[in-house]
């Protein structure tokens, strides 16, 4: 997969490229990650990238020539262009995995108050938001979306199957975690995880997994496709019940 990040901050986006999972994905040649200046792709001798609107208001807007100049040079036939932007699509764990199936992505960041209007109508296909919030700009929603997306790749994590054991994967949360000590300031691992009965262990983490989704996101049980027993076990946790 090839990624291209437009900023017009190159140095907010390639430090956390180089570190952790994404660094060692792009040096093992499993994920081409890319930024692009997007003064580069601006016209004149100053290289502006923004103006103000048309018909008032505060702020600056960015142009529409440099972005699409810069998609224009960097598209590929099986690119993707995104448009980081709050009014966009809600990006969750289904459309990483989504985007993980994509051969080239281009990635656009918004500055200011946002982009002209004709490249979310003319250059993007589609806009992508993380959240309900305002941000400066583009570039942690892409990184966002470039870490979630990349770790979904073949053999971009360490351990098989780690990204099918993550909280959302199967839409729910993860079940508690633990490790050494096995006492720890007069708290105690759960004795089922040290008792090596692996059938034992991936029901209480089923359970674990169910009740910690129950009561801090109840909204994500109506889409995580329950089966009986486990709607059952739901509905004792509304009655009071907590899993062993």
């Amino acid at each position: 997969m090839r990624i291209d990040i437009v900023t017009l901050f190159p140095d907010m986006v390639e430090p956390a490229l180089g570190a952790s999972m994404l660094g060692r994905a792009r040096q093992r040649g499993l994920v081409d990650i890319r930024v692009a200046n997007l003064r580069d792709y601006a016209e004149g001798k100053h290289r502006v990238t923004d103006d103000y609107p048309f018909g008032g208001g505060g702020g600056m807007i960015l142009k529409p020539e440099p972005l699409f100049a810069a998609v224009e040079a960097l598209r590929t036939p099986d690119a993707r262009v995104i448009l980081m932007d709050p009014r966009g699509r809600l990006f969750t764990q289904a459309v990483a995995g989504e985007l993980s199936g994509a051969r080239h992505l281009v990635l656009l960041c918004g500055r200011y108050e946002g982009v002209d209007e004709r490249v979310s109508e003319r250059l993007a296909d589609e806009a992508l938001s993380i959240g309900d919030y305002v941000l400066t700009g583009g570039e942690l929603p892409a990184l966002v979306v470039t870490d979630a997306v990349v770790r979904l790749l073949p053999g971009v994590l360490g351990g098989e199957g780690a990204a099918e054991r993550e909280s959302f994967a199967d839409g729910l949360l993860e079940p508690p975690q633990y490790t050494r000590p096995e006492e720890f300031r007069g708290t105690r691992v759960p004795a089922v995880l040290l008792s090596g009965d692996h059938a034992r262990i991936a029901r209480w983490r089923r359970t674990q997994a169910l009740y910690r989704t129950w009561r801090t996101r109840p909204e994500l049980l109506e889409r995580a496709g329950l089966g009986a027993e486990e709607r059952e076990l739901v509905e004792r946790f509304k009655r009071g019940d907590t899993p062993e």
